[in-house]
């Protein structure tokens, strides 16, 4: 990995007022995307009978998760092609086309009819406007976190990128906060026969506002690494291999911890720790509140120690306190409890998620930033993050739930070997670091 001069940055306030607004209106879109996709887990407990009428609880949550893993399959080939249109024709462009893809996904989900209605075409409609989202948000990912990456102060970088999953978590924490305000207006039952298609509606109709807000970012890719010999492509990526295996290794481990206490966390207070749905909502709620201010603080404490050790300190603390901890919470008993459990896990899942784009876009050069960053993450996101909810549902209807604590703490040790595999981005990444030298142009 080589370092990369960068022109110097001038302490100038308009022009950090113009990388503020970039990361804005960048994060802006981002957190309508994450939304859009997490209202659907939000949602799952209401709407799982609607498309999946017979059995148990258990089984129709099954279904609904192996649909919610599903989408994550096509995050593939979202990162490839929107990595592709990213590093060929512009970050902009990329995260336009992304963020309206995921708001006709969602607008279709909040209009289709339910299997009493059409049968068996319900399920695989559902599975359509799945699809369709899980494109988007694969190549959302590596755009978004390549553009706030590039259009960050050096000195800062690790604070201002953090802000990717600020929006990403923000929306997560937008969707409970919608399905808790639905909660308390509707009764559980007209919940289930109708306003959970609400939630629905919002995702597609904030997405028009991240679009205008999108359309106004500049570019942050030159004409020359668009135009330059293999940008964007599958071959060039492949002549860097050893970053986009960290990418991959980092991204199976984090992804699986960050879902495990985010998304399936929910289902988990309802189905293991006997919460009632309302209950396992306001909890959750307030745990991704304090989870996302977590995030700029530890980006900001990256670039004074290095990514490096942030991400040492996820690897290992998770790995060594996931099994005891999801024991203990397994048996909670109070909302309290609960919080404090499950904020702790996020803290140490915090090291990892805070930075988790930067040090990803730093690991590549610029002609192949977005499609490395993007499909390394998609690859590993669909086989372990979109997958952790159906395997953890899986084990617990086999009888086998404490074998998924080990799952997550076995992986986070996978991201362990791909930190302890690479320098300290910080200092000798693609991006340049604090102190490198103007660049003559």
């Amino acid at each position: 990995m080589t370092t990369m001069a960068m022109a110097p940055e001038q302490v100038d306030p308009h022009d950090t007022r113009k990388r503020v607004m970039a990361i804005v209106g960048g994060s802006s879109g981002n957190l309508v995307e994450w939304y859009d996709f997490y209202v659907y887990a939000a949602t799952a407990l209401y709407f799982a009978p609607a498309f999946f009428p017979r059995g148990d609880s258990t089984a129709q949550l099954l279904n609904t998760a192996a649909i919610f893993a599903v989408g994550f399959l096509m995050r593939p080939i979202g990162g490839w092609l929107f990595g592709r249109i990213a590093d060929r024709s512009g970050r902009k462009t990329s995260m336009v086309i992304s963020v309206l893809m995921m708001c006709f996904g969602s607008l279709m989900i909040a209009v289709l009819p339910t299997y009493e209605q059409i049968g068996v075409a319900a399920p695989l409609l559902l599975l359509t406007a799945r699809l369709i989202q899980g494109l988007s948000v694969g190549g959302e990912y590596g755009t978004s976190a390549t553009y706030m990456s590039e259009v960050a102060l050096a000195k800062h970088r690790g604070f201002f990128s953090s802000f990717q999953y600020v929006t990403l978590i923000g929306g997560q924490l937008l969707a409970l906060l919608v399905v808790v305000v639905l909660q308390a207006v509707y009764s559980a039952e007209e919940i289930r026969a109708w306003a959970w298609r609400i939630p629905f509606f919002i995702g597609a109709g904030t997405a028009v506002i991240a679009l205008f807000l999108r359309r106004a970012l500049h570019e942050t890719s030159t004409a020359g690494e668009r135009s330059a010999e293999g940008a964007g492509t599958i071959a060039l990526l492949l002549r860097h291999p050893k970053p986009l295996l960290q990418t991959i290794g980092l991204t199976a481990g984090g992804s699986l911890a960050f879902y495990t206490y985010t998304t399936y966390m929910q289902k988990f207070l309802v189905n293991t720790a006997g919460f009632s749905v309302e209950r396992a909502s306001v909890t959750m709620a307030a745990v991704l509140f304090c989870y996302m201010c977590l995030q700029p603080a530890l980006g900001a404490l990256s670039d004074r120690i290095g990514r490096r050790a942030c991400l040492i300190v996820f690897s290992v603390g998770t790995a060594v306190m996931t099994v005891p901890l999801l024991r203990t919470l397994g048996g909670v008993t109070t909302s309290g409890g609960a919080f404090v459990l499950i904020l702790s896990a996020l803290l140490i899942v915090s090291f990892y998620t805070s930075i988790s784009g930067v040090v990803k876009a730093e690991l590549f050069p610029p002609q192949i930033r977005a499609l490395g960053v993007g499909l390394g993450y998609a690859i590993a996101n669909s086989l372990f993050g979109g997958s952790a909810e159906y395997v953890a549902l899986w084990l617990k209807s086999a009888g086998a739930e404490n074998a998924f604590f080990w799952y997550v703490a076995a992986f986070a040790l996978i991201s362990l070997v791909a930190t302890l595999s690479m320098k300290d981005t910080r200092l000798h990444g693609h991006l340049g670091h604090p102190d490198a030298p103007a660049r003559n142009d």
